[in-house]
C-alpha cells in the first residue's frame, strides 16, 4: 500500500503554491499524499507548512504542530514533519521545544522531506497539484522582501528579493492553462518590486503582466500585495488596455499620518498616498482596490487615528482589512519604540475602522444593482450558484449568489444581472 502522507497548510496563498509542488513531488514518488485541513487523521506521516507572519498566525501553527504531537501519541500518526515560515524564523528554539517533530525544514528547503519519507525529491520540478477550484490558481512570481518595514518580520524569514524570471513564469502558466486553470492570482511579497533584482533589469512587472496577458486561455489575471512606495505607474495603462487584467489590485497602504509613516518606515507620505491612489482611478476608472491599514503603532494617537478614518471615508476603498499592531520579536519597531498603546485601545480603533468600512462596502456594493457582470462560477450550493466578479479575489472577498433559473458550469463564466446587494454579497440572476 501506498504510505498516506496528510499535508496542513496554513498561512498565505503564497505558502500553498509550496504545498502544491511538494504533493506533486510526494505524489511522483509514489505517496498517498493529500491537503487536510487537521493534522489528527490516519496517516503514515503528517507535514505541516507553517506560518510565522504575526501572533496569531504563530499560535496557530504551534497548536497543530502540538495536536499532531497528541496524534502521535494516540498511534495515529506516525512521523512528525513541519517547514514553512515558523520553523525557519525560529529554526533553534523549536527542536528543543517540540521533540515530538521528526523532521524540520525551513522555508526553502522543503524538498528534502521527500527524502525524509523515503523518496527522493527534485526541487526544479516545476510540477504542482492544484488545490484550488480547478479553473483557478495562485502563482508566485518572487520570493522575499527588500522593504524592512518597522513592523514587519517577513524579510527577516524570506530574505532578500529573489524574482523568478518571466520564462519560467510563462512557461508555469501555460502548463496549467492547459490543464483548465482559467484564473490567475499573481502573489508576491512584493509585486511592486518584480524584476528589479534580475539581469539587466528588464523585466518589469508591467512587462511581465503584458506578456502573461497574451498567452491564450488566460481569462483573468490579477494583481496581490503591491507595495506603494516607487510603484511602476505603468502596470495601471496595461490594466486598463487589457481585458483579461482584472481591474484589481491588493496594495498594502498601512497609513496614512506622516509621524506614523515614517516610524513604520514606508518610504512614502500621506501627500504621495493621496496623489498615487488618485493616479491609479484616472488611469482606470474602474478600478476595485483592496489594502490593509494598521491601527495602534508606535507614534498613532487620536488625532493620527483620526487622520486614518479620514482617509478611509476619502479613498473610499472597495475592498479593506485591518489589524492592531503586535511587537514581533527582532523587528525595528520592537527594537526601537515602545508599544505603548493599550489593547482595549487598538481594539476600539480597529473595530471603529471596520465599521465605517462595513458602510463604505455596503454604499459601493449598492451602485452594482441592475448592472450586468461577467461572473466566473466557482461552485454549486443548495439555493445558489455561487460566482466571483473580477473584482473579487477567492476566500477573501464578495460573492455573487445566483439565482437557479438557469443551469451554470462549475468554472465557466456567465453573464448576470445584480439584482441586490449586502456589504460583503451580490444576489444576480444569470442572463
Amino acid at each position: 500500500m501506498k504510505k498516506r502522507v496528510n499535508i496542513v497548510s496554513l498561512g498565505c496563498f503564497k505558502n500553498l503554491v509550496d504545498t502544491e509542488r511538494l504533493l506533486a513531488m510526494l505524489a511522483k514518488e509514489g505517496f498517498d499524499a493529500r491537503l487536510v485541513d487537521e493534522p489528527t487523521g490516519r496517516a503514515d506521516a503528517v507535514v505541516i507548512n507553517t506560518c510565522g507572519f504575526i501572533g496569531d498566525a504563530k499560535e496557530e501553527s504551534i497548536n497543530t504542530i502540538l495536536a499532531a504531537a497528541e496524534a502521535k501519541k494516540r498511534r495515529r500518526v506516525g512521523k512528525i514533519m513541519v517547514f514553512g515560515c515558523l520553523s525557519e524564523r525560529y529554526a533553534k528554539e523549536l527542536p528543543a521545544e517540540l521533540p515530538e517533530v521528526d523532521a524540520w525544514c525551513g522555508k526553502f528547503d522543503w524538498p528534502k522531506i521527500v527524502d525524509v519519507l523515503g523518496g527522493k525529491a527534485d526541487p526544479e520540478s516545476p510540477d504542482r497539484v492544484i488545490t484550488t477550484p480547478p479553473h483557478q490558481a495562485y502563482l508566485k512570481i518572487a520570493e522575499g522582501c527588500d522593504r524592512f518595514c518597522a513592523f514587519c518580520a517577513i524579510p527577516l524569514i524570506t530574505g532578500r528579493m529573489h524574482s523568478r524570471t518571466p520564462e519560467s513564469i510563462e512557461e508555469e502558466v501555460r502548463r496549467m492553462v492547459d490543464r483548465g486553470v482559467k484564473e490567475f492570482n499573481i502573489v508576491a511579497q512584493d509585486l511592486t518590486s518584480y524584476g528589479r533584482d534580475l539581469p539587466g533589469k528588464n523585466y518589469l512587472l508591467p512587462d511581465l503582466v503584458n506578456r502573461l496577458a497574451d498567452i491564450p486561455g488566460v481569462e483573468w489575471l490579477r494583481l496581490h500585495y503591491a507595495y506603494p512606495a516607487d510603484f511602476p505607474m505603468e502596470v495601471m495603462d496595461v490594466m486598463a488596455a487589457r481585458p483579461n487584467v482584472c481591474n484589481y489590485l491588493d496594495i498594502a497602504l498601512q497609513h496614512i499620518s506622516d509621524p506614523v509613516l515614517k516610524n513604520m518606515r514606508r518610504h512614502i507620505d500621506g501627500a504621495r498616498t493621496r496623489d498615487l491612489i488618485a493616479e491609479m482611478r484616472r488611469r482606470v476608472p474602474d478600478l476595485h482596490l483592496r489594502t490593509t491599514l494598521m491601527v495602534g503603532f508606535p507614534g498613532e494617537g487620536d488625532r493620527e487615528f483620526a487622520e486614518l478614518m479620514d482617509f478611509a471615508r476619502e479613498a473610499r476603498f472597495e475592498r479593506m482589512g485591518a489589524f492592531a499592531y503586535c511587537e514581533e520579536d527582532d523587528t525595528y519597531a520592537a527594537k526601537s519604540f515602545k508599544d505603548a498603546t493599550p489593547d482595549d485601545v487598538k481594539q476600539a480603533r480597529l473595530d471603529a475602522l471596520m465599521a465605517l468600512q462595513e458602510e463604505i462596502s455596503a454604499e459601493i456594493q449598492a451602485e452594482k444593482v441592475g448592472r450586468n457582470l461577467r461572473v466566473i462560477v466557482d461552485r454549486e450550493e443548495d439555493e445558489f450558484f455561487i460566482g466571483r466578479t473580477e473584482w473579487d479575489s477567492p476566500e477573501v472577498d464578495p460573492e455573487v449568489l445566483i439565482t437557479k433559473e438557469k443551469p451554470l458550469i462549475i468554472g465557466n463564466f456567465a453573464e448576470v444581472n445584480i439584482t441586490s446587494a449586502t456589504a460583503f454579497e451580490l444576489m444576480a440572476k444569470a442572463l
